[in-house]
């Protein structure tokens, strides 16, 4: 019988897998892999700037006010036109009256908001601190809140007389309720997580207060903030209906005996933009408080 003598392959070799065509195609044809960079998509441009957007809404109410007026669609004696409101927004300001006006007002707003809001986080803290704070306390403001501030003008009027303390008490009120509402769910609503936490590193309890609940309650505070912020002007204009003698509340008002609609045009233009410049204000100290926060900004 014969044999057939074949050459046994090396050893190194029965590991190594014989090269087929797909795999030559791949190691000679890959092409080289180009880098990306990655834009977020907050950061892209987006065209029409946001500032343009903003303003097409009042832009656009204006020239309608305007092209209402200068047709005789819109009388002067149910609404004056945009430049006669111009015309005497000068002229009040020219005479001193709009500017001692807005003094007057925005102090009598910014008194009654620290009164108020002082009274609306003290009485929040200790009523969402504690179980006992929140029995005595919270049922009290729950029924007090439902009371129109309107309602009450009468008796603060015989309680405090017809000069400056009726209006700042009235402002004080409507602005407490808001601000403890929002604190008191801000301090309930602190992750439990991070009180048990504080709880593990042995905090006492004023640095968790400090520290850990204050923090964790700061954004609902400015959410309530804002809106004592707005009430207060809704307050002022009832307010300054209570034998006022000066402010833009007076002015309005003597408007209205006068038939000037344009002056009151101007003192509701003012009020819009006062309540728009403290908005602003509270806006960015949400930005500069809570940076570490980060939160959705709009699609």
């Amino acid at each position: 019988m014969s044999t057939l003598n074949l050459p046994l392959p090396h050893a190194g070799a029965m590991h190594e897998p014989l090269p087929t065509p797909a795999s030559r195609a791949i190691h000679t044809s890959t092409p080289a892999i180009e880098l990306q960079r990655i834009v977020a998509a907050s950061t892209r441009k987006r065209g029409v700037p946001r500032v343009v957007r903003r303003a097409t809404g009042p832009v656009l109410l204006v020239s309608l006010w305007y092209a209402l007026s200068a047709g005789g669609w819109l009388p002067a004696e149910v609404l004056a036109g945009p430049q006669t409101v111009l015309s005497s927004a000068a002229a009040l300001w020219a005479s001193g009256e709009l500017p001692d006006a807005i003094a007057i007002s925005l102090q009598r707003a910014l008194l009654g908001l620290a009164i108020g809001g002082s009274i609306g986080i003290v009485l929040a803290v200790l009523s969402g601190l504690t179980r006992l704070g929140e029995d005595l306390i919270d049922s009290v403001l729950q029924m007090l809140r439902t009371v129109p501030n309107v309602a009450l003008i009468p008796l603060l009027i015989i309680w405090f007389g017809i000069g400056e303390e009726p209006k700042v008490a009235l402002i004080a009120l409507a602005t407490a309720f808001p601000l403890y509402l929002n604190v008191y769910a801000g301090i309930r609503n602190v992750d439990q997580a991070l009180v048990e936490a504080g709880r593990t590193l042995n905090l006492s309890p004023a640095a968790m207060v400090l520290h850990v609940v204050l923090p964790g309650a700061l954004p609902n505070a400015l959410v309530g903030l804002r809106y004592a912020l707005a009430v207060s002007w809704l307050a002022l204009v009832f307010g300054e209906q209570i034998n006022a003698t000066a402010g833009v509340g007076y002015l309005m008002s003597t408007a209205r005996e006068m038939f000037q609609t344009d002056v009151i045009v101007v003192c509701l233009v003012v009020y819009a933009l006062l309540g728009l410049v403290v908005d602003f204000v509270v806006r960015a100290l949400e930005r500069l408080l809570l940076a570490w926060r980060p939160a959705f900004s709009g699609a």
